[in-house]
């Protein structure tokens, strides 16, 4: 009985609360603490209607107690220049990072960001101080090793400084700020997923090698890169149709002369096993005759200009209407368009050009002062503040039109523009690269820095989109892209070929070889995406996750971690912070041949790695090798995860967790894979032990059963010792 008036009264409490932040003026600040170590923070003059509902947190951000006294981190909220300030002294000896895709280094300290997506290719704009995504969050690292988070909760335009003092601006009204206290950067980066909601576990085939270009066309030339991919035996399972498969660049149409049969296509693809993603832009391209365009303007369904006209901006097409997706009816219809698309048995969508990206518009975009019209508790306001989340609110749409299209199978969405807690609905890449050194390099700290803003499912054009790239920094792209989350070649049109056979043998045994370590380790790759999705740790992950006490690792941009098992260190990078313990470099079955990135496992582990194959529809882990480097003790632990690889069926409880288990005793290791969880059986297999030690593996026969031994002999030489390998010195012209 207690209980329940303690909770009606604390509703009762957050109701009054809610109801009474618009009028807040006359109050003073306000603040109350939504969670262990969660902070919220209002402004006297906050302005529900102006922010409500967030389009970042999952949830409303419910009240449980005050803010303790003693607590370290609170804003301080002013005005200037029109602009609304918030500033956050967090201490001269804090490391900072977050504020999601941008250029520059990992450590983000003595940076300024700007919040406004932008169309900007290679980031040559405003030296890509705000590329094609906004993340309002910067995460920090104190000397201890515990970490803080800060939210700006603000869709409006806007800047971060982050230093001694991290300051939020906006030209919006003033806005709330959400505070996270944690004791390490891992429980950080789950306590962001619990207030931002956890990515959805994608489709094992979303993982694999993909391969595209600006523009596959005519359909027959689709058919030959993949008759090509299988021919020279480069495991693969996603081709992409860029805008050339359109009529005249329409959505949601097929090109009639070069894909004048869209199902018999990807019925072709099906049969050799490759999926296909297609692009689908905002844009409607204003035609009457045009059936979408029609019924768009027949249902009013258009972001309007100030005037109350219906906006008009030229892209692709020509001049195009734009769906105001901020309004639940426009999202509704726009989800119903993907069921007769799909029906053509597509299998993805990739959403571009939706910053929006307009030519004939301001900075590349629509007007500021254009009016979206809002719905279901969102209030009616100016394109300046639902520019950054344009995106973020098509690929919402996009998402359940999948659903309804495919409603038992997993969505899978790439979108070039996002805002921060859009990783509920679509995976990233990194926008239009450019194909140079710097550019490749720096890929590394913007895929790491999107993974630490809550998006863990990202990565880069391999190879460069802009301009051609050339056969060595294609072949040392490749080695190290297979190791980023999301993997996929991709070239414009007027660029030279970028397949990994188009320049030469050398360079396409390189790139073969890379993506079939990539889809050697598929096992451990997917149970990782399972973890994110669960707790929100990045499948790539920063060197400071080693050890968040090391001061080594706070600035490592070039090596970092795939999961927690594998520290990925590149061949032209010889000046890298090193892991301390029983490290040991794996060497793997194929030929060093001077490009292949190191990997370095972590002494105490156990990752398991299936036998060779062509695409995840043919995976079988019915042969498992465990590759185990064993800590001090001789012990070493892993985890593998399985499902169906598709559908939702895992949602109730239809999938199997092994925990994997080694001890050595009397100069023999034995290796145990046994169930932990999961109502899916769990399968025989036949198991081979890869024992790494002195920077070699040493494989056992092969034997059936749940557990695997062999003969070892305990070498005092295993550790990683940088001296014993070798590096390359690049000619990056």
């Amino acid at each position: 009985m207690y209980i329940n008036i303690k909770i009606n009264i604390m509703k009762k409490f957050f109701l009054t609360a809610l109801a009474s932040l618009a009028v807040i003026t006359c109050m003073g600040q306000h603040a109350y603490m939504a969670g262990k170590g969660v902070a919220v923070f209002y402004p006297a003059n906050y302005d529900a209607s102006a922010h409500s509902p967030s389009p970042i947190f999952e949830r409303e951000l419910y009240p449980i107690g005050e803010v303790p006294s003693d607590w370290r981190i609170r804003p301080v909220y002013s005005q200037s220049d029109k602009e609304q300030v918030v500033t956050l002294h967090v201490g001269e000896d804090v490391d900072l990072y977050g504020g999601g895709e941008v250029w520059g280094s990992l450590r983000r300290n003595g940076k300024t960001i700007e919040f406004w997506n932008m169309d900007n290719p290679y980031y040559s704009v405003d030296n890509g101080t705000h590329l094609y995504q906004s993340h309002p969050w910067v995460m920090g690292l104190r000397p201890d090793g515990s970490a803080f988070g800060i939210i700006a909760d603000n869709t409006w335009r806007g800047k971060m400084t982050s230093d001694s003092d991290v300051v939020f601006t906006s030209v919006g009204p003033a806005f709330r700020v959400v505070v996270i206290e944690k004791e390490s950067p891992q429980a950080l980066m789950q306590a962001l997923v619990d207030l931002t909601g956890n990515m959805e576990l994608p489709p094992m085939w979303a993982l694999g090698y993909q391969q595209c270009r600006f523009s596959y066309y005519p359909d027959t030339r689709v058919k030959e890169i993949a008759d090509t991919l299988r021919y020279h035996k480069i495991p693969s399972d996603v081709i992409w149709m860029d805008i050339h498969y359109m009529d005249k660049f329409k959505i949601f149409t097929f090109d009639p002369k070069g894909f004048s049969n869209p199902k018999a296509l990807n019925d072709y693809l099906h049969s050799k096993n490759f999926k296909s993603v297609y692009m689908i832009d905002p844009g409607v391209k204003v035609e009457k005759g045009y059936w979408l365009d029609d019924e768009g303007t027949a249902k009013d369904y258009w972001v309007r200009k100030a005037d109350g006209e219906h906006y008009i901006g030229k892209v692709w097409p020509g001049p195009c209407h734009f769906p105001d997706f901020t309004r639940p009816e426009v999202r509704t219809w726009w989800s119903t368009l993907y069921i007769p698309f799909m029906a053509q048995g597509i299998d993805g969508v990739w959403n571009d050009m939706n910053e929006p990206a307009i030519g004939d518009g301001p900075e590349v975009s629509m007007p500021k002062d254009n009016i979206h019209r809002g719905g279901e508790g969102m209030a009616q306001g100016p394109h300046l503040r639902f520019h950054n989340v344009y995106g973020f609110n098509m690929v919402r749409a996009s998402r359940d039109g999948l659903l309804l299209a495919n409603p038992n199978k997993r969505p899978f969405v790439l979108s070039r523009s996002n805002f921060l807690g859009g990783h509920r609905y679509a995976a990233t890449w990194t926008g239009d690269n450019y194909s140079s050194w710097e550019q490749f390099e720096a890929s590394v700290p913007m895929s790491l820095t999107l993974g630490l803003s809550g998006q863990p499912f990202n990565g880069p054009d391999i190879g460069g989109f802009v301009s051609s790239t050339n056969a060595n920094l294609l072949a040392h792209w490749t080695a190290l892209g297979v190791y980023f989350p999301f993997v996929r070649n991709h070239t414009t049109e007027n660029s030279v070929a970028q397949e990994p056979w188009a320049f030469d043998k050398q360079t396409l045994d390189i790139c073969r070889t890379a993506i079939n370590r990539r889809y050697r380790l598929m096992p451990y790759i997917y149970t990782l995406f399972e973890e994110a999705s669960v707790n929100g740790m990045p499948v790539m992950r920063p060197a400071f996750m080693l050890d968040a006490k090391n001061p080594d690792f706070r600035t490592e941009e070039k090596a970092f971690m795939l999961g927690g098992d594998l520290y990925i260190i590149p061949r032209w990078a010889p000046e890298v912070a090193v892991p301390e313990g029983n490290w040991n470099i794996l060497k793997l079955e194929d030929e060093d041949d001077g490009v292949q990135p190191y990997l370095a496992q972590r002494p105490g582990s156990i990752i398991p790695m299936a036998n060779l194959y062509q695409n995840t529809t043919e995976l079988r882990t019915d042969s498992l090798t465990l590759l185990v480097n064993p800590d001090a003790e001789g012990k070493a632990t892993g985890v593998l995860y399985e499902d169906a690889r598709d559908g939702f069926e895992y949602r109730d409880g239809q999938y199997v967790r092994y925990e994997l288990k080694a001890e050595t005793t009397c100069k023999q290791i034995t290796v145990s894979i046994s169930k932990m969880e999961g109502k899916q059986d769990a399968q025989p297999r036949m198991l081979r032990i890869g024992y790494v030690t002195d920077n070699k593996v040493t494989y056992s026969p092969w034997t059936s059963g749940e557990s695997v031994s062999m003969k070892v002999v305990k070498d005092k030489t295993n550790t990683l010792d940088l001296k014993k390998l070798t590096f390359v010195t690049i000619d990056k012209k």
